[in-house]
C-alpha cells in the first residue's frame, strides 16, 4: 500500500509537469510539490530500514547536484554578461540552419565527453541564445543537442554520472569503455542530426543582435578562466577525488574574485558585470524544478521501489541485451543514476566481470536512453528549465528521433561486437 501511494503521488506530479500548459501550472511548482509529498509519504510510513543517516546521504547527493548546477550556471552567465562567447560565435556563426545544427552537435558531443553532459548543455544553451533569436528554432536545435550531449557523455567515464558510477565501482575501465562505446555514441548523435536535417532547412532571417554587441572589458580573461574552471572540475575529481560541486565552487570563487578586482574601481558603471548582479539573472525556477525532480526520484530509490524493479527485471528477462535496452527506456522517465545503482547489485561480478557486455550496454543505454523524454536526463531537465521547453512539444517532435537514434547506437554496438 505504501509503494502504491508513493507511486501515485509520483505519477500525478509527472502528469502535472507533462500537462503544465493546459493545466496552467508552473512545472517548477509541480516538481517541488511532487518531491516534497513523496518524501512526506515516505516519512509518514517510515518503512523497515528507515534511517536518518541514509536520508542525509540521499539528500547530500541531491544537494551536490544543485550546488554544481548553480555554480556552473553563474560561471556561464558571467561569461555571457561579458559577451565572452563572441570568441566562439563570431568564428562559427552561419546563417544556414542545417550547418548550424551540425556544428552545434559536433561541439556538444565532444564537450560533454571532456566536461559532462549537464555542464555541456548549460554552455551550449547559452551559445544558442547568442546565435539564434527565434525561440522555436532554439527549441528544435537545443533538443537535438540534448541527444548529442547525452551520447557524448556515455563513452567516457567522466562524461556522464552513470558511466562514472560504473567506472568507480569497477564495472568499467577507461580505455575499454572508450573503445567499445565511442562508435555507438557517434552513431547515436549522427543519426539524430541526419533525421533532423530533413526538416531543419533554410536560412536564419537576421543576424542575432547579440552578435553585434562588443565584448565588455575583461571578456577574454573571464571567458578563458570560466571555461578553464569548468574543464578543471573532472581533473580535480580524477587527481584528488574532489566532488564536482566543490570543483565548480572553486572556479566560481576564483572568477568572482578576479571580476571584483577588474571592475571594482569603476563603480556603478560596471555593476552589471559583477557577480551580485549576475545572481539576479539566474533562473531560480529552473533550479527549483531540477531540485523537485531529484527529490521525487530519490524518494522512490529510498523506498526500495527502484531496487524492486531491478530485481523483477532480472527475474523476468534473462537476455542481457534486452535488460540493458529496457533500463535505457525506463531511464527516460526515471533518473538513470538510482536506476543503475539498483541494477549494479543484482548481477554477480563473477558472471559479469569488469568491461563485460552487460556493463557496457548499460552504460550506453542508461546514458542515451534519457534523451527519449526531456525529463529523462540532467541535460534535458536543465534545457527544459532554461528555455521553458514544453514537454508535449518535445514528445511530438523529438522523442521519435531520440528513440531511433538510441536503437541505432545499440545496433552499432552489437554489430561492432560481432565484427
Amino acid at each position: 500500500m505504501f509503494h502504491i501511494v508513493l507511486l501515485t503521488f509520483f505519477t500525478l506530479g509527472y502528469l502535472a509537469i507533462i500537462f503544465e500548459k493546459p493545466l496552467h501550472l508552473n512545472k517548477a511548482a509541480a516538481a517541488l510539490a511532487t518531491g516534497a509529498f513523496c518524501w512526506l509519504v515516505y516519512f509518514a510510513q517510515r518503512p523497515a530500514g528507515y534511517s536518518m543517516t541514509l536520508f542525509a546521504e540521499q539528500l547530500s547527493d541531491v544537494a551536490q547536484i544543485i550546488f554544481f548546477l548553480l555554480a556552473a550556471m553563474i560561471i556561464v552567465e558571467l561569461i555571457d554578461s561579458h559577451h565572452g562567447f563572441k570568441l566562439i560565435t563570431d568564428m562559427f556563426y552561419t546563417s544556414s540552419k542545417r550547418k548550424m545544427l551540425w556544428f552545434m552537435i559536433v561541439v556538444s558531443f565532444f564537450m560533454s565527453a571532456v566536461l559532462d553532459n549537464l555542464t555541456a548543455m548549460i554552455v551550449m544553451t547559452s551559445l544558442l541564445k547568442k546565435l539564434i533569436d527565434n525561440q522555436k528554432d532554439r527549441w528544435l536545435i537545443g533538443s537535438l543537442l540534448v541527444i548529442a550531449v547525452n551520447a557524448g557523455g556515455a563513452w567516457t567515464p567522466i562524461g556522464d554520472v552513470t558511466t562514472t558510477l560504473l567506472w568507480i565501482n569497477d564495472k568499467l575501465t577507461t580505455w575499454e569503455t572508450i573503445k567499445a562505446l565511442f562508435i555507438p555514441s557517434v552513431i547515436c548523435a549522427a543519426t539524430a542530426g541526419a533525421l533532423a536535417s530533413f526538416f531543419i532547412r533554410g536560412e536564419h532571417e537576421d543576424v542575432p543582435t547579440q552578435l553585434h554587441l562588443p565584448m565588455e572589458p575583461g571578456a577574454k580573461r573571464v571567458f578563458f578562466m570560466g571555461v578553464g574552471s569548468l574543464i578543471m572540475v573532472p581533473v580535480w575529481k580524477a587527481v584528488f577525488g574532489l566532488p564536482p560541486f566543490l570543483g565548480a565552487l572553486i572556479g566560481l570563487g576564483v572568477l568572482w574574485l578576479i571580476t571584483d578586482i577588474i571592475h571594482y574601481s569603476h563603480g556603478e558603471e560596471r555593476w552589471h558585470l559583477r557577480v551580485p548582479h549576475i545572481l539576479s539573472k539566474i533562473d531560480t525556477s529552473g533550479i527549483l524544478f531540477f531540485l523537485g525532480i531529484l527529490l521525487a526520484i530519490d524518494a522512490l530509490a529510498m523506498a526500495g521501489i527502484l531496487k524492486e524493479f531491478a530485481t523483477a527485471l532480472q527475474s523476468a528477462i534473462s537476455n542481457q541485451t534486452w535488460i540493458a535496452i529496457i533500463i535505457g527506456i525506463i531511464s527516460s522517465v526515471i533518473d538513470n543514476v538510482p536506476l543503475v545503482a539498483a541494477t549494479m547489485n543484482m548481477y554477480d561480478m563473477k558472471l559479469h566481470p569488469t568491461d563485460s557486455f552487460l556493463w557496457q550496454m548499460i552504460a550506453y543505454a542508461a546514458g542515451t536512453g534519457g534523451s527519449i523524454l526531456i525529463i529523462g536526463s540532467a541535460a534535458g531537465v536543465a534545457f527544459m528549465g532554461l528555455e521553458k521547453v514544453d514537454f508535449i512539444w518535445y514528445l511530438k517532435r523529438i522523442s521519435w528521433i531520440a528513440l531511433l537514434s538510441y536503437f541505432a547506437g545499440i545496433g552499432a554496438y552489437l554489430l561492432q561486437r560481432m565484427i
